[in-house]
Order: C-alpha cells, then structure tokens, then sequence
C-alpha cells in the first residue's frame, strides 16, 4: 500500500486538489471556513487509509504546490501545518501493524497501531501547527487584547454610556488571551478527528481499508503519559506572557483528547442499559448548551487511559462491529 503506482498517482493527485481547493474555498471570510479547512483535510485522510502513504504524500504536495501558486507560499504553509501534514501523518499511523506475536499476541495475526496513541499524537501535531501558525502570523497576547478592544468599540456603539472598569477590561483581556488559543486547540483537535472518522469509514465501505473497524467505545481513549503533557500545559497558564499562551494552547489540544475518550467511555459504560438513549441525549444536549459538563467528561477521560489494540487476521482485514 505504501508503493508508488498509477493508481495511487491518481488518487493521489485527484485528493490533492480536492483539498486545496477545499482550503481555497475557506480562505474567504466566510461562518463555514473552519468546516471546510477541517474537511480538506478528508481527501488526504482518504488517499491515504485507502492508497498508502504514497498517495497521501501525493496529495499533500500536489495541495501546497496549488495553495502556492494560487495565494502565496504563506498560505501553502499554514494549510501545511494545521491540516495537510496531520491527515497525512494520522493516515500512516493507522496502516502500522505488525505481527501480534511480538507483542505477545496469537499468532497468525496482525497487531495496528493503538488508537489512543493516534489521538494523542493528533494533539501534539494540532500543537505544533498552531505553534507554527502563531509564529508566522505574529501572535501574542497583544492579539487578543485588540479583539477585545473590537468588542468594547462595538459595545459603545450601541450604547454610549457603557464604560467598563479598568480593572474589569484588564482581567478580561487576560482571559481572553488565554482562552482563545484553548479553544481554537480543542476545536482543531475535535474536527480534524472527525475527518479521521469519517474518512475512516468511508475506505472501510469501498473495501480498502487495511486497519480493522474498531470499536470506538472501548478503544478510543488518550495515552496515560499525555496526562502529564495536559497538567504542564495546565501549570504553564500561571507563568504569563507566551508560555501561558502555549500551555493554554496544550489543555485545549490535550483536553479535547481527553473529552473524547470521556465521551467513548461514557458510550462504553452505557452499552446495554435500558436508559441508554436518553442519557445519551442529555449528555449532548448539555454540553450543546453549556459548557460546564465538559468538565464531567474530561475527568472521565483522564481516569480512563488505556492502549487497546485492534488485532486483525494477517492479510486481510476484518470488520468489526460497533
């Protein structure tokens, strides 16, 4: 699956323009330009699950050189760093087995990547590609502070008398330096798995795919070591300035793994209760509308790590259930 043919040339190059001009499409002012940032990440995720890690370089170079060209190298960068290289890479991760015996399974088998592994290394790269991006577009907290300036002037507008406190407008801005890199973090995190999702399922359908379905519930969860990454970025917040950007920046990457491996076990403790469904239902709508169960679901996920790993017959892959 790794070797370079005509097929995964096509493939390769067809995912490749098809995500740069998802990425083109979401340069445009526009409320669905991180959707369709996230889902250009989809046809490298596709290419390559499906067509081995050639096709999935095919189409990472073939999507810079069109983001190049048609904006500016600046752009071919930042799509590189947020979304191009990650799909690309959590594509690799997911084709890795090895024979099960090496690591003490039956034989006959194949051992695949551990899962919890994939997300907590999607949480390193978004990192890393924010890092890249902040550095290159000149980020700081003086950033945030003239978003928050933005927002008071508009506030005024519609009503002259408001005047908020110094103190009040400085704690503020300090907040708010600090939650937009976590938010922007987890968004990332949340989305760019959910392209991994999904194009996950789609190769599954065509019969392509290498790595056996798995069963999300029980296997998605985040590697006990990230927890120690989250409590640095944790305790990086207090420091100030740019160190305290960047721990932010690691609880929301890191924390969103952690959420979704408390959503997967809440799914998972669930399973087979009578009142399943509502209790799911709840559990969604209440983060739709607030926030705070959040942290219902991060606790869980930092109680629950494990390394489940998908095991398939050697040559050919098995579909499981869910």
């Amino acid at each position: 699956m790794t070797n370079l043919n005509r097929t995964s040339v096509l493939v390769g190059l067809l995912a490749g323009v098809t995500a740069a001009f998802l990425s083109l499409g979401a340069s445009s002012p526009s409320a669905f330009a991180i959707v369709l940032y996230a889902a250009s990440a989809l046809p490298v995720l596709i290419a390559g699950l499906g067509w081995g890690n050639a096709a999935a370089i095919l189409s990472v170079l073939t999507a810079a050189a069109i983001g190049a060209i048609a904006v500016s190298p600046l752009f071919s960068l930042l799509i590189l760093a947020v979304t191009l290289v990650p799909a690309a890479w959590l594509s690799h991760l997911a084709n890795l087995g090895r024979p099960a015996e090496e690591i003490g399974g039956p034989a006959g088998a194949l051992a695949w990547y551990p899962l919890s592994d994939i997300l907590t290394q999607l949480a390193i790269l978004v990192t890393l590609g924010m890092i890249v991006v902040g550095m290159v577009i000149g980020y700081d907290g003086a950033a945030s502070d003239r978003m928050i300036d933005m927002l008071i002037d508009t506030l005024k507008e519609s009503d002259p008398l408001y005047a908020p406190e110094p103190d009040a407008l400085a704690q503020m801005k300090a907040l708010f330096a600090l939650v937009l890199p976590l938010v922007q973090g987890a968004i990332w995190v949340l989305m760019l798995f959910a392209a991994y999702y999904f194009a996950s399922r789609v190769v599954q359908t065509s019969g392509r795919n290498l790595r056996p379905r798995e069963d999300m519930p029980s296997a998605l969860r985040m590697n006990r070591y990230a927890i120690f990454i989250f409590l640095a970025g944790l305790a990086m917040t207090f420091l100030g300035g740019m160190a305290a950007i960047i721990g932010a920046l690691l609880c929301g990457t890191f924390g969103a793994g952690f959420v979704l491996s408390g959503f997967a076990a809440f799914h998972f403790r669930t399973r087979g209760k009578s009142w399943r469904l509502p209790a799911l239902f709840f559990a969604y709508l209440s983060v739709l509308l607030f926030t705070v169960p959040l942290i219902f679901f991060l606790v869980s996920g930092l109680v629950d790590t494990r390394r489940a790993i998908a095991l398939s017959p050697a040559g050919s892959p098995s579909k499981e259930t869910d």
